[in-house]
């Protein structure tokens, strides 16, 4: 992966909206400034003038779910594979060891590769960790925002248990982290920890993102939690919330309609919860995602993203917002048009960004994809991609592809024909 100073743009040409439209674009510093039909005069500004001829442009990704901590440890942790237990328990005897630098080296690898595939906003948690340096982290997430200010926007969630104390919350909060986080669900006494959490956030006067009832049968936290933060003037959001697709419609539609009131948006993850559920299950397994079909259907705020990548809790994935759109049409039985919108103006509003795409006003954070339809984006997920963050060219990947010629035929009909006399 090369690297080269980011490009100011003044306009896109020649694109091609998910509605079919071909257009032109002008940009003004970080905002698109007018969308017409390709060949129409633009007003003048200043920048560079991009061909986007053959693309499609979309608003940009947003990853609203990573833990770029933990992400990339799979090979040096060799952790069995299951479920969540498991997962927990490897990267926790893992962490006791973590390295700042080498914790750096790995969350910068990740955020790049979103990047490169679109991905101009990320949201991650980040652990307070047990021992004598629980913010080792914490500093690596920081100077790794610090490293990509002007390429991408990075929001940090301190991630704690009931263990760790407010006092080291506090410290992370101090050092530049922005959200409280936390797995209530996991905690022995789960509504008291989602008490501390909450009372926490309203302490420091910061936003809320907590792991949510990410098992299939466990704590019920999320009802509480919306209770709680209804009327609440700072963002909150909840993260897995897998319990929710074993719910029956009635109870389900009765739980969205508080998650509604309390406007708390809701983040499905479907490649994790894809592997981490279901372990105990010989037949019928359950695939464990988040039904944000219907809970957008009943007007609750949705988005989705990856989550973790190549650590104990996923052993795969590919840091790109197509992936997880492609599992949602495939196991959350979402249409492509609602897939893209959860992980792009989707997920950009539950993390309180600005409104990002394609249309004039709006923050100009773009992803131009090779493709001729949005459909065929998802399907496919070609590589050759054009990034465009707050105005500028921030990545763009060229696939070069050389395969042999196949032999020509001719219709059986016409060569009967050919050799009638």
């Amino acid at each position: 992966m090369s690297a080269a100073p980011p490009v100011s743009l003044a306009a896109l040409r020649g694109a091609r909206l998910p509605s079919g439209a071909l257009v032109d674009i002008a940009l003004d510093g970080d905002e698109v400034l007018a969308v017409v039909p390709a060949g129409t005069p633009l007003p003048d500004t200043d920048g560079e003038t991009l061909d986007l001829t053959g693309y499609l442009l979309t608003a940009a990704g947003a990853e609203p779910h990573a833990h770029l901590d933990k992400a990339l440890s799979w090979d040096a942790i060799q952790p069995p594979f299951g479920d969540l237990e498991r997962a927990i328990e490897s990267w926790h005897a893992f962490a006791v060891t973590l390295d700042e630098d080498e914790t750096l080296g790995r969350a910068r690898t990740t955020a790049l590769r979103m990047l490169a595939s679109g991905i101009t906003a990320v949201r991650t948690h980040v652990d307070l960790l047990r021992g004598d340096d629980p913010l080792t982290g914490v500093r690596a997430m920081v100077r790794l925002r610090e490293e990509l200010t002007g390429l991408m926007d990075i929001e940090l969630v301190a991630l704690g248990g009931p263990t760790i104390t407010d006092d080291v919350f506090d410290a992370a909060l101090d050092a530049g982290v922005d959200l409280v986080g936390g797995a209530p669900h996991l905690a022995e006494e789960p509504i008291a920890d989602l008490e501390r959490l909450i009372a926490l956030a309203r302490r420091r006067d910061v936003g809320l993102d907590l792991h949510t009832d990410e098992s299939l049968a466990g704590a019920d936290t999320l009802a509480t939690y919306a209770r709680a933060v209804t009327g609440w003037h700072r963002p909150r959001s909840a993260g897995h919330c897998v319990r929710l697709s074993m719910m029956t419609a009635t109870d389900l539609s009765e739980l969205a309609e508080q998650i509604r009131l309390a406007d708390i948006g809701v983040i499905a993850l479907p490649i994790t919860n894809l592997y981490l559920q279901g372990w105990e299950d010989d037949h019928a397994v359950p695939r464990g995602i988040a039904p944000i079909g219907r809970l957008k259907a009943a007007g609750v705020r949705v988005a989705a993203g990856a989550d973790n990548v190549r650590d104990p809790f996923n052993p795969v994935g590919r840091c790109d917002h197509l992936e997880t759109a492609s599992l949602l049409v495939a196991a959350g039985h979402l249409a492509p048009t609602e897939a893209m919108d959860a992980v792009t103006v989707g997920a950009r509003d539950v993390m309180g960004l600005p409104v990002a795409g394609p249309a004039p006003g709006a923050r100009a954070d773009l992803v131009a994809i090779r493709a001729d339809s949005l459909e065929e984006a998802v399907a496919f997920a070609s590589a050759d991609r054009v990034v465009i963050h707050r105005g500028r060219l921030v990545s763009r990947t060229t696939v070069s592809t050389e395969t042999a010629a196949p032999r020509t035929t001719e219709p059986a009909r016409a060569a009967a024909s050919a050799t009638t006399p």
